[in-house]
């Protein structure tokens, strides 16, 4: 796998890509916070708890407005894991998917543990955050596949029958990769999800979602980016399932007014593929990004990723300024979210002004150490 392309970075190419960044993990992280308090509930218990136009702003979830689930979380972990290996580089070792496992094994520890251990220094700052020892209903899937030192891999994948939709949602930040090949970026999110969603389904919606993610960072259509998402995975076995879920999220924009039905038929039983599909489909039909989030977490489904994986696209294509401000003002762990989506942004387009064979800023290391 090549690194992120030697291009020297425009002054206003770094701003835009800042935004997209930005964008791309606020998004995901306030449709989470959206869908959160109604996930599962089913479309007439939201519209009894919320009216008949169903759930239209931010609403409590385990005890205050604007909570993530563990969702964002891990979406925090996949980003700190990126930098990791871009800076664990200069050691000459280059395996991201290791590092992404490192990363998603120091998540599965704030599952576990009361608080951050000051004494773990190769944990680095991300994990020293307390908000993020909370625990938010994360998947059997997810503890198992994380509970032990050993990593999955697609050839000896954990939980190989599990085709939830927790890996997919974890993988916008692979998107963000935009000096790698678009393959590669499928490749990585397929190795992944392989972590911890074993089963095809699993593992290669992971691989399209992040895939369209990085078409949108890159400044492409989401129709343009769907195309090359459906381009790229028809050579893999096994991809018919994620395919035929776009390409009914494409034929379902031409049928009319978009409707929670729509919505929930996309999902089907709520696999990966399904609720790729359906965020595809939401951001598709959103006359602006309000509007698509809201329905995105308005159905009988999985509500939180539903608007996690809607919310990395808008915000990929549209940037952080066309998130809505009021539910950004309270957003969990924002402060968090931004100074990691500067990090990224710092790294991957300045990153040999931060560390490397003429020297490394301390300050750097101590907040991503090559441990």
């Amino acid at each position: 796998m090549s690194g992120t392309a030697g291009a020297v970075w425009g002054r206003a190419e770094q701003q835009d890509f800042r935004s997209r960044v930005r964008g791309t993990l606020l998004g995901a992280a306030v449709g989470d916070a959206l869908g959160a308090p109604v996930d599962g509930l089913g479309l007439d218990g939201i519209q009894e708890a919320h009216g008949a136009d169903g759930l239209a702003d931010l609403a409590p979830a385990y005890g205050r407005r604007g909570a993530v689930t563990h969702l964002t979380q891990l979406t925090l972990f996949s980003v700190d894991g990126l930098i990791r290996a871009q800076v664990r580089r200069d050691t000459g070792a280059w395996h991201p998917p290791t590092d992404l496992h490192r990363a998603y094994r120091r998540w599965a520890a704030t599952q576990r543990d009361w608080g951050p251990d000051l004494r773990r220094k190769e944990d680095g700052w991300l994990a020293r955050e307390e908000w993020l020892y909370a625990r938010r209903d994360a998947t059997r899937a997810l503890l198992l596949g994380l509970g032990d030192e050993t990593m999955g891999t697609p050839e000896a994948p954990k939980n190989p029958g599990e085709r939830g939709p927790e890996a997919a949602a974890r993988s916008a930040p692979f998107g963000l990769l935009v000096g790698w090949e678009p393959q590669l970026v499928v490749q990585l999110a397929v190795e992944c999800a392989a972590q911890t969603h074993g089963h095809p389904t699993g593992t290669l919606a992971a691989g399209a979602y992040a895939v369209i993610v990085h078409g949108l960072a890159r400044g492409e259509s989401l129709d343009a980016a769907v195309q090359r998402a459906l381009a790229l995975l028809v050579p893999r076995p096994g991809h018919e399932p994620v395919t035929d879920a776009l390409q009914h999220a494409l034929g379902a924009v031409r049928q009319g007014l978009p409707s929670p039905a729509r919505v929930t038929g996309l999902i089907g039983e709520g696999t990966a593929e399904g609720l790729v599909a359906a965020a595809v489909y939401c951001a598709l039909v959103g006359e602006d990004v309000r509007h698509g989030l809201r329905l995105a977490v308005n159905h009988g489904g999985a509500s939180a990723a539903t608007g996690a994986l809607t919310g990395g696209l808008l915000g990929a294509l549209h940037g952080e300024t066309a998130l809505p401000p009021a539910w950004l003002a309270e957003l969990e762990g924002r402060p968090t979210l931004l100074e990691l989506a500067d990090d990224f942004a710092m790294e991957m387009t300045q990153g040999p002004a931060l560390h490397g064979p003429a020297g490394s800023s301390p300050g750097w290391l101590a907040r991503y150490p090559r441990a």
